[in-house]
């Protein structure tokens, strides 16, 4: 079914681990809800609580629940039933017609290619701190709890996320983001230009 699975003036020392290998931050547990056969709520056992996590491109990628349907139908577990083959083949960035839920571990210094989604996201810094950029060159620095609101604009996020050992050297850290995509109608630019997805380098796919 699914996978197991601060500063000072002091020098930088990149941290040169491979970032395929799992990231020291804690690990993932989502909690699911459903209701048993007498409409009370409990926790639904078909997924392990600790999320698996999977490499892509500078990061470890979560996927802590998708859907294919806007508003979402909770019917029988449908969503369960859409979520697990999810899991089993994930998704582009956006579901088109769906919401996604995802939390990305970023490694030491990495900087994401600059990409587009056609969608509304949310994306809430959960530690460390990145640097959000933005095509025209603006910047904004997001520190844990800081939240931004994508709307169908091209950007790109970098890990600056930095801490300081016993000998003083500044050594760069993983961090880790929370994002959640909804659908949205097709996006226009000045002078009426279709803004379409743009996720070359990003390694994952096109989204449906």
């Amino acid at each position: 079914m699914t996978q197991k699975n601060e500063s000072t003036g002091s020098p930088v020392q990149s941290d040169n681990a491979s970032l395929s290998e799992s990231s020291p931050l804690p690990p993932i547990n989502r909690f699911i809800t459903t209701h048993d056969k007498s409409g009370v709520a409990v926790f639904d056992t078909n997924f392990p609580e600790e999320a698996s996590r999977h490499y892509v491109n500078g990061g470890l990628f979560t996927l802590a629940y998708c859907t294919n349907q806007f508003p979402a139908v909770l019917s029988d577990d449908q969503d369960l039933e859409v979520y697990q083959r999810f899991l089993q083949e994930p998704p582009g960035l956006v579901v088109s017609s769906g919401s996604v839920c995802r939390i990305v571990d970023i490694g030491p210094g990495f900087s994401c290619p600059m990409h587009r989604t056609v969608s509304l996201d949310y994306g809430v810094v959960l530690e460390g701190e990145i640097e959000l950029i933005l095509d025209s060159g603006e910047t904004r620095l997001m520190k844990r709890g800081d939240v931004s609101i994508q709307r169908g604009t091209s950007h790109a996020w970098k890990n600056v996320t930095t801490t300081v050992d016993e000998f003083g050297v500044r050594k760069e850290c993983w961090a880790r983001m929370l994002y959640v995509l909804l659908p949205v109608e097709g996006i226009t630019g000045v002078g009426g230009e279709k803004l379409g997805e743009m996720v070359s380098g990003m390694g994952v796919r096109q989204s449906d």
